[in-house]
């Protein structure tokens, strides 16, 4: 049996202008700080002799492909987002960026915001515009009823509020 695994569906290219700001600081320091940091110890790991058998080196080398990859995704990501930093014109439906209060059946309250597949956390409640939750979320307010299909279920919400962070 091989490898091969189904291409992944492309992630939306919105992301909010704090994510944005976020992206190409994280871009700056990898290429400016961390990429050098280690191209200097993988240099003096490589001055100490057989490379086959050394832990330092190999670890090096290790570290400086994943910098190498994060700065490549980075670099072409940057190049396809579309930052979205204007509040839609009716507030009072979830869109882009706003947060939402749920109220689950069971009586318990969440949070969410919804922002870009790049800046999503799932300690801060922000939650990608390409997870189920957010696209049955799109476009309700405030009273609507919500039925969000999970990939072993579905779960029942009610929209109790829809606001937008300045």
């Amino acid at each position: 049996m091989g490898r091969w695994r189904a291409p992944v569906k492309p992630s939306s290219p919105y992301i909010t202008a704090e994510g944005a700001r976020s992206l190409k600081k994280e871009l700056k320091y990898l290429w400016s700080s961390k990429r050098r940091e280690v191209v200097k110890a993988l240099s003096a790991a490589a001055a100490e002799g057989d490379r086959s058998e050394n832990a330092e080196y190999i670890y090096r080398k290790k570290q400086l492909g994943e910098i190498d990859r994060r700065i490549h995704y980075l670099s072409k990501r940057l190049d396809v987002i579309q930052v979205v930093d204007r509040l839609p014109a009716d507030r009072s439906k979830v869109r882009f960026g706003a947060v939402v209060i749920l109220e689950s059946a069971q009586e318990h309250t969440l949070r969410y915001r919804i922002v870009g597949a790049d800046e999503t956390s799932a300690s801060q409640g922000w939650i990608s515009i390409d997870s189920p939750v957010a696209k049955a979320l799109l476009g309700k307010q405030a009273g609507d009823q919500v039925r969000v299909d999970l990939p072993d279920s579905s779960a029942k919400f009610e929209v109790v509020n829809v606001e937008y962070p300045d």
